[in-house]
């Protein structure tokens, strides 16, 4: 039980965070959307969503599934923003960074924790860092998807601006979370996961620069 309310803790920091980090670069290029609707807070209820903070990741913990889980998208005003063109990539890349440095930051506070206070592998402390560096470093990859709803998309926007895209754009953006959700269930039901091999070799290659491969066994 308490690995599970671990698990599902370090899910609500990282999904926190990261719309935190959306909402505050978006106020800091001159939008208040988000700080108008009570979103440019650390306060978890102001961002949870019913089924995708609180329903689907308690069961998917409890059955032992991939855990899935999102916030509410924090909204802002592409008009506002001090730059057109890349304003809206940074305020939608504010949020996989953030979850990029946290994974640094807890994979550091864990070298320290094991190889300076020589914490044993199973403190719960430990393992609940742990999975903060799991969760971020799955939850930076996956948003950085050039696929709307995710982040990734508004720098494909960026990148692909001009005239002969448009119509791609506007396929891409209508028809994205269908074509998202195919991805997700083709990857899930393949006897190969790429995606999974993806984050997969992404988190061992995180443990092994820090020199804690060995604790991925424990997580």
């Amino acid at each position: 039980m308490e690995r599970i309310i671990a698990l599902y803790v370090a899910l609500i920091i990282s999904l926190v965070v990261h719309e935190y980090m959306h909402a505050l670069v978006g106020y800091l290029l001159g939008d208040e959307t988000a700080k108008r609707m009570g979103r440019l807070t650390l306060n978890p209820f102001a961002h949870a969503d019913l089924v995708g903070t609180f329903l689907l990741p308690l069961v998917a913990i409890m059955s032992h599934f991939p855990v899935i889980g999102w916030a509410k998208p924090v909204p802002f005003n592409p008009y506002n923003l001090r730059d057109q063109k890349w304003g809206p990539t940074l305020v939608a890349l504010a949020g996989p960074f953030s979850n990029f440095a946290m994974a640094a930051i807890f994979l550091g506070a864990l070298k320290v924790l094991l190889d300076v206070v020589h914490l044993p592998v199973y403190n719960l402390l430990v393992i609940f860092l742990g999975y903060l560096v799991l969760i971020n470093v799955v939850l930076g990859l996956f948003n950085f998807l050039p696929v709307p709803p995710l982040d990734g998309s508004k720098l494909l926007n960026a990148l692909l601006d001009a005239p002969k895209y448009r119509r791609f754009l506007f396929t891409l953006e209508t028809r994205g979370p269908m074509i998202l959700l195919i991805i997700i269930t083709i990857d899930l039901l393949s006897p190969i996961s790429i995606l999974g091999s993806i984050f997969g070799g992404a988190i061992n290659l995180a443990f092994s620069l820090a020199g804690l491969r060995y604790l991925l066994a424990l997580l």
